[in-house]
């Protein structure tokens, strides 16, 4: 069937990708060191990106979806990796959230961070137009892009924004997408799914990291099937709950949320190597 067609080859190019990530001679080049102290690969970003973009375009049912994913896909998880190569100078590391790029912008320097903010909008923007609308009216279509978009880029931050502990992004990745992995359009959402389940197991073991590659490509691909299955009211409901999400990480720690509440601390712990293993 076609949701396990896109789930399987979603896996496969994101194992596949991973490995040849892990051969490259500048390999060594994406070591960082978690929060545990211990030394891992941003590898797992690109090796996702690829893997859930593929797997989400094998799974779209038309031309102009297929190419909505990879646009939403790729040029997420490719902003993302650069903000996560460049994004590590000590001069680029001064400039924290939307704020600290905007203030760095008006000192004349363009951050990667502001790099990667424009480029996920832009990606989630061209998505949401081939995604297009329903309504007759060339008002009320072109809301419906914004809208859409403001849905891609929105959910590619906010699963950045969870991407602070091993396996974290992609069990939040799983949930909202479930529900989209069944009805219309269903394989496309299997096919980022298949991706992140195939490097879970690597993450939870803190062997690979996904950076803003990954999560922003993982995030923008769920984002994208939402868009493409919801109207106006649907993608405004959306929009409403990621910009409070967003709002509300400026003012809390999405992280002491979790671990003060036991059943959201049972299900980020889940799976995950201890810390003194």
């Amino acid at each position: 069937m076609a949701f396990l067609r896109s789930f399987g080859i979603g896996a496969l190019v994101a194992r596949t990708a991973l490995g040849w990530v892990r051969r490259d001679p500048n390999a060594g080049d994406l070591r960082r060191t978690n929060f545990h102290g211990r030394t891992v690969t941003l590898a797992g970003g690109p090796a996702l990106a690829l893997g859930a973009t593929v797997g989400a375009a094998s799974g779209a049912p038309t031309a102009r979806l297929a190419a909505a994913a990879v646009t939403a896909g790729a040029v997420s998880g490719a902003v993302g990796f650069y903000d996560d190569i460049v994004g590590n100078r000590p001069e680029q590391k001064a400039a924290k959230g939307f704020a600290g790029h905007l203030g760095a912008l008006r000192e004349g320097r363009v951050t990667s961070g502001l790099v990667k903010i424009a480029g996920v909008g832009a990606a989630g923007l061209v998505a949401s137009a081939l995604i297009g609308s329903d309504r007759r009216s060339v008002l009320g279509r072109g809301a419906d892009v914004l809208l859409g978009a403001g849905v891609i880029a929105g959910t590619a931050n906010l699963l950045n924004l969870l991407d602070l502990r091993p396996g974290r992004a992609l069990k939040a990745g799983a949930l909202l997408g479930a529900p989209l992995a069944v009805g219309r359009n269903a394989a496309m959402t299997t096919g980022t799914l298949g991706a992140g389940a195939a490097l879970l197991p690597a993450d939870l073991n803190e062997e690979i990291m996904l950076g803003d590659s990954g999560a922003n490509a993982l995030g923008a691909l769920l984002g994208v099937a939402f868009t493409a299955r919801s109207g106006t009211a649907g993608r405004l409901a959306a929009l409403t709950v990621l910009g409070t999400l967003t709002a509300a990480s400026e003012q809390i720690s999405f992280t002491k949320v979790i671990k003060d509440t036991p059943w959201l601390r049972a299900v980020d712990e889940f799976g995950r190597r201890p810390a003194d293993a």
